[in-house]
């Protein structure tokens, strides 16, 4: 073999060898850069999914402040709502307890207020024409009575006051006609009483042959001329709704006049 072509095999098995010494020293580094690529896929993956991880849960938190606010302003409102109830019912406890003092007040003057008023219904009844004198002076002293009771309230004390005055205002807007006694020369006898009002009082004995007028000044009773027993007998019948409205003629006290 010539010189030449033992230096040309050597050399290209030099070349081939250093070609494959230089594939190995390019893979290694290649492969390396590889799997480092492939780390920072994960890591990079592994780090998207912790980013969506803290976006969800902002965007949660973000939801839940809304909703927390939204329900801040709603309680801020009803706050301020039910501020403004309890000062109106404040005002209305004030004007309550206002009104509750006045009645305290008031009651301190209607006690003697009523007293009064039942001493002056008894003092009336005693000084007016002696009609219905039971009833009237029981009703007075019913009403003294009751004055005292602790089971009825002021009220009702007052009302029943008023009533009774009500009734003796009645008396002087109508007529009528009862029977009863009257002492005549020292003698009972039956009598029809006719009450014009609170003008006059007038008895006739049943048998219509007597007639009286009551004299108020002298608290007397004065009998009547005979002329006046028709008239006097007209009116009674009139006032028991046993005749039909008529004119009638009867004497009256004179008025006193004005001092």
């Amino acid at each position: 073999m010539s010189k030449v072509s033992t230096r040309t095999k050597l050399a290209t098995a030099m070349v081939a060898a250093l070609a494959f010494a230089g594939s190995n020293l390019v893979a290694a580094p290649l492969t390396d850069v590889q799997k480092a690529d492939g780390k920072m896929h994960v890591a990079a993956e592994k780090s998207q999914q912790k980013i969506d991880k803290y976006y969800d849960q902002a965007q949660d938190m973000l939801f839940e402040y809304g909703s927390t606010e939204d329900q801040r302003e709603s309680l801020k409102g009803y706050n301020d709502y039910v501020a403004g109830l309890v000062a109106d019912q404040e005002e209305s406890m004030k004007l309550i307890q206002a009104d509750i003092d006045y009645v305290e007040t008031l009651r301190q003057g209607v006690v003697p207020l009523m007293f009064k008023m039942v001493e002056t219904l008894e003092q009336f009844v005693a000084l007016d024409l002696p009609f219905e004198q039971e009833t009237r002076k029981n009703r007075v002293e019913n009403l003294k009575s009751l004055l005292n009771s602790a089971e009825v309230s002021l009220a009702e004390k007052y009302r029943l006051i008023l009533d009774a005055y009500d009734i003796e205002n009645d008396y002087g807007r109508f007529v009528s006609a009862t029977e009863g006694k009257l002492e005549v020369d020292g003698k009972e006898v039956l009598v029809d009483f006719f009450r014009l009002g609170r003008v006059a009082l007038y008895a006739q004995s049943q048998d219509q042959k007597g007639a009286w007028m009551y004299d108020a000044k002298s608290k007397t009773w004065n009998k009547l001329e005979d002329r006046y027993l028709r008239e006097l007998t007209k009116g009674i019948r009139i006032a028991r709704k046993q005749g039909a409205n008529d004119l009638f003629e009867l004497p009256i006290p004179a008025a006193e006049a004005a001092q």
